[in-house]
């Protein structure tokens, strides 16, 4: 037998980005809505239909994301790691996390010269989620 692993590859139309949205759970929707507004600075849409209510990260052809309530939306510190994007220096978004009610867990971490920067936080909700940038 033995594996198949790199045999017959296909010239499938490759993948540009992993990801193509996320959803952020909160069970107090506003108090998430505000959380990112504030450490983003933006004013994201809302909508509710059924028991789902749902805030939009504005999104310019990216990828694009929003925080979601409902009853199976359960905020939570462990699983995947969401990666946000933290901008020209992720410490102008990573100083505002205490201010809008969330926690550094881990304070901006260099990685190597290519990669840049991380951080970890803990959001308004209880979410586990981390920051990038190159600066």
């Amino acid at each position: 037998m033995g594996s198949t692993i790199g045999k017959n590859k296909k010239k499938d139309n490759k993948l540009k980005d992993f990801v193509s949205w996320f959803e952020i759970p909160a069970v107090n929707f506003n108090q998430a809505v505000a959380f990112y507004n504030h450490i983003y600075g933006i004013e994201m849409k809302t909508i509710a239909y059924g028991e789902n209510t749902i805030a939009f990260f504005p999104s310019n052809g990216g990828i694009g994301g929003s925080i979601v309530s409902n009853s199976s939306s359960v905020p939570s510190d462990t699983g995947p790691l969401l990666y946000l994007n933290g901008g020209e220096d992720l410490n102008t978004i990573l100083e505002k996390i205490p201010v809008a009610g969330g926690r550094i867990i881990m304070p901006k971490t260099f990685i190597d010269k290519d990669s840049g920067y991380f951080a970890v936080f803990i959001d308004s909700e209880g979410n586990k989620l981390a920051l990038h940038s190159k600066k």
